[in-house]
């Protein structure tokens, strides 16, 4: 009896913080609840099941199939919908200086997603490692290739515009297109698709492993595509929340209707080979041979190497694995020419 009173506390209270969340649209105040939120939540240690993709603890089975969800990222796509719940985020470029994110969902879901952008064979390739449902609007010619073929389950706005995927009257084509999770399931209903197999798991720490991580100072570290400031990505730790903030062009990522920031627990960057492949700019990145990579956790930064664990992109270190932070992710692969060097810098102190 003790423990079900304890619980149903700890749920009033959680249900009052996202009430005062759906209130509040400042994304200092939403970002304090929303760690708040978590704390409530109680990740720690001692539950019987973890997400594989957050390694956070539940009471209850956190079987499932991911979803993966292609991002746009231009300037008319911002502010998103969705990104601050997905469990990982991939970013890559596409054509020219412009990147776009795979953003992947198991943990917990938005009841919206977008706008959403077409696919390309390297995203492709990063949903299949984690056996997710694939959702583009579109497709380079590699891409529809592979999703022809039945290289991965997938909804394509191509077959579903106006239907599943449907079109804001707030933005314009190719920047509007959006689809909810309630289509998502309509979808998989459709196509007999199922959602049973969990992706396969990261490793994570412990919290208390967690509270010892030594490295260098990383305050601040802004993450370059070329000379594109719009694409410019910044991350920022706020030492009270234990978390890193993400900024583009300037403007904290934040949901577009809740405003509710992205908060991070790692962010992972890498370097690959990238190669222009035709007249339009379609690239080809080798997201298989490994390279370098920084990690940063907790304000601190380590020089790993990554690697492709069965189509999961891992950090290393002396051949083992090195763990994540449980919580959320954020991959940034840049081209290994100029490579981290010249891609990537820091500041101690913001």
């Amino acid at each position: 009896m003790k423990k079900w009173v304890i619980a149903a506390f700890s749920a009033i209270l959680l249900l009052s913080a996202c009430s005062q969340t759906s209130q509040n649209k400042e994304p200092v105040k939403q970002q304090k609840q929303a760690v708040k939120a978590e704390k409530k939540s109680g990740a720690s240690d001692a539950f019987p099941y973890y997400y594989p993709l957050t390694g956070k603890g539940s009471e209850k089975k956190t079987d499932g199939r991911a979803i993966a969800v292609m991002i746009n990222n231009h300037p008319k796509a911002r502010p998103q919908s969705g990104l601050q719940k997905a469990d990982i985020v991939y970013e890559l470029l596409a054509e020219g200086d412009i990147t776009r994110f795979l953003a992947v969902y198991q943990s917990e879901m938005p009841d919206k997603f977008g706008p959403i952008r077409s696919a390309r064979g390297y995203f492709v390739e990063l949903a299949k490692g984690l056996d997710a449902l694939y959702i583009a609007h579109g497709y380079s010619p590699e891409a529809k290739e592979m999703l022809d073929s039945g290289y991965v389950d997938n909804l394509n706005g191509m077959v579903y515009d106006g239907t599943l995927f449907q079109r804001a009257s707030f933005r314009k084509a190719p920047h509007n297109s959006y689809i909810t999770y309630k289509n998502i399931l309509k979808g998989v209903k459709e196509k007999n698709y199922s959602m049973a197999k969990s992706p396969p798991a990261f490793t994570f720490l412990s919290e208390g492993e967690s509270k010892k991580i030594q490295g260098d100072p990383a305050l601040s570290a802004t993450v370059s595509y070329f000379s594109n400031n719009q694409f410019k990505a910044v991350y920022q730790y706020d030492a009270q929340l234990g978390k890193y903030k993400r900024f583009s062009g300037g403007e904290q990522t934040v949901d577009l209707d809740t405003k509710e920031p992205v908060l991070l627990d790692n962010v992972f960057i890498i370097e690959a080979v990238h190669q222009t492949v035709d007249s339009v700019g379609h690239r080809k990145i080798d997201l298989q041979s490994g390279g370098n990579g920084y990690l940063l956790q907790k304000g601190k930064v380590n020089l790993v190497e990554w690697k492709n664990s069965n189509g999961r992109i891992i950090p290393v270190k002396n051949g083992k694995e090195v763990p994540f932070v449980q919580g959320k992710t954020w991959v940034n692969v840049v081209p290994a020419t100029p490579g981290l060097q010249k891609s990537v810098s820091f500041t101690e102190n913001k």
